[in-house]
């Protein structure tokens, strides 16, 4: 091999992508990553990780309100959006640098600029060449803007942690999870949140208890959601926006977040060209070992999954470094993935819906509770928490469960290893509660819906 040849060559410094270079490099391969941005991808700079820090910033004011039924006296909280930015880009701009060290460290090459691919098994960024036995397309995914008039005044998701001004007034147009994140988060922080969302539901995909427990959730905390309703013209007004619905209706703000969904960012990479295979929507089609149409190249993370999660991401990276580099036995069981919605209150949600599991699995019973938490019974809050168990009746083996309550998140992860090694009803029965907890009615619900 020349000097410039590598054994894996990685586009897309994420997380898939920095994973699958530095366990590859920690093999003894020769890896090079190309990245034209900062070193963590969506996640890390204007994805998980920002946005969960903003979550936390707009749990504050629900904090500061039901201190009082504890005996506190708290003054009239103010909030520094600038403030709440700055200490937001220090700690994204350590992460970056986490993640550098980490591929310097493993010994992989990395370069900067935008790559592309030129054939199976070379490589154009800038001006050079390389040349590399295998191809690793890590470039996840981009928001998707609807075409429509004046949509260019608009901004979606990746521009929201960095407003120079805080937006009195929020249009929000989408229902699915990251349209309820921000509307959720700039709500709580103070704004008039509008959220237009083209169905009648929130959360396409989820169990349709959590959405519509969701939705009376965020509804009771002050954002303003319109249903069957879309945005059909956007025009400034008086310093502002004007955003004309389908209905007939105006909604007037000062910022409009487009947040209808992200596309695999494939346009440029030269996949095509190249003899990649790509899905209507431009995602690379993969086989179980993520790799493509084409031997030599292969994809991971949202650029070719149905399931966009950070964690996911991660462990199809190891799957292609196992199959390149190791024995080529791992496999990824996406059954019982675990995943949770950062709104007010959390979404955390492992296995199966109600309706899915039915179509699967036949005849399945369901339990389900709905109650106020024991911390609001001082602090006068109204928030209730909602959670729901779907069993296969033919095995008692739990398949579905569900939460819509503070910190569902950290709760569904513990219980997620169950649903994983296949806990039946009768082992939730059997498992003591921690009490008083949110947590424990997951091991206390004996009294099954009707049908």
């Amino acid at each position: 091999m020349r000097s410039e040849d590598f054994d894996l060559f990685v586009i897309g410094g994420g997380s898939g992508g920095v994973r699958a270079a530095r366990m590859a490099a920690q093999r003894g391969a020769r890896v090079a990553l190309a990245e034209c941005a900062e070193f963590g991808g969506t996640c890390v700079n204007v994805g998980c990780i920002p946005k969960k820090l903003y979550s936390y910033a707009a749990g504050y004011a629900e904090a500061f309100e039901e201190a009082a039924g504890f005996g506190w006296q708290v003054g009239e909280p103010r909030f520094d959006w600038a403030i709440l930015k700055a200490n937001r880009a220090k700690e994204i701009a350590r992460l970056n640098g986490i993640y550098r060290n980490l591929l310097d460290g493993a010994g992989v090459s990395l370069i900067h600029g935008w790559a592309q691919i030129c054939d199976a098994h070379t490589v154009q960024v800038g001006d050079r060449r390389y040349s590399a036995r295998n191809l690793l397309v890590a470039t996840g995914g981009m928001p998707f803007v609807p075409e429509l008039p004046g949509s260019e005044h608009a901004v979606v998701s990746d521009a929201m942690f960095d407003l120079d001004v805080f937006p009195k007034r929020l249009l929000v147009v989408g229902g699915g999870y990251i349209a309820c994140e921000f509307a959720s988060i700039f709500n709580g922080l103070g704004a008039q949140v509008t959220q237009v969302q083209r169905s009648a539901h929130l959360l396409n995909g989820f169990d349709e208890d959590v959405r519509q427990f969701l939705c009376k959730e965020m509804t009771r905390a002050g954002v303003d959601i319109r249903f069957n309703a879309e945005v059909e013209m956007i025009t400034p007004r008086d310093g502002g926006l004007c955003a004309l619905l389908s209905r007939g209706q105006r909604v007037e703000a000062d910022v409009a977040l487009f947040a209808t969904g992200r596309a695999p960012n494939t346009a440029g990479l030269g996949l095509e060209a190249a003899g990649v295979a790509l899905d209507p929507r431009g995602g690379v089609i993969v086989d179980a070992q993520y790799r493509s149409s084409v031997p030599s190249i292969f994809a991971v993370g949202d650029v070719s999954t149905r399931h966009p999660l950070t964690p996911v991401a991660l462990a199809e990276a190891m799957v292609v470094v196992d199959t390149l580099f190791g024995e080529g036995r791992r496999r990824l069981d996406y059954e019982f993935t675990p995943t949770a919605v950062f709104t007010h209150p959390n979404v955390g949600t492992c296995g199966y819906t109600e309706a899915a599991a039915r179509a699967k699995f036949g005849e399945v019973t369901v339990f389900s509770s709905e109650f106020r938490a024991l911390r609001h019974t001082l602090s006068q809050s109204k928030e209730r928490t909602f959670m729901k168990l779907i069993v296969e009746r033919a095995t008692d083996r739990v398949v579905g469960l569900h939460m819509v309550g503070p910190d569902a998140g950290e709760i569904v992860q513990g219980f997620a290893v169950a649903m994983r090694a296949g806990a039946t009803k009768a082992v939730f029965d059997s498992t003591i509660g921690i009490h008083p907890t949110v947590a424990e009615e997951f091991v206390t619900m004996r009294e099954p819906m009707p049908g």
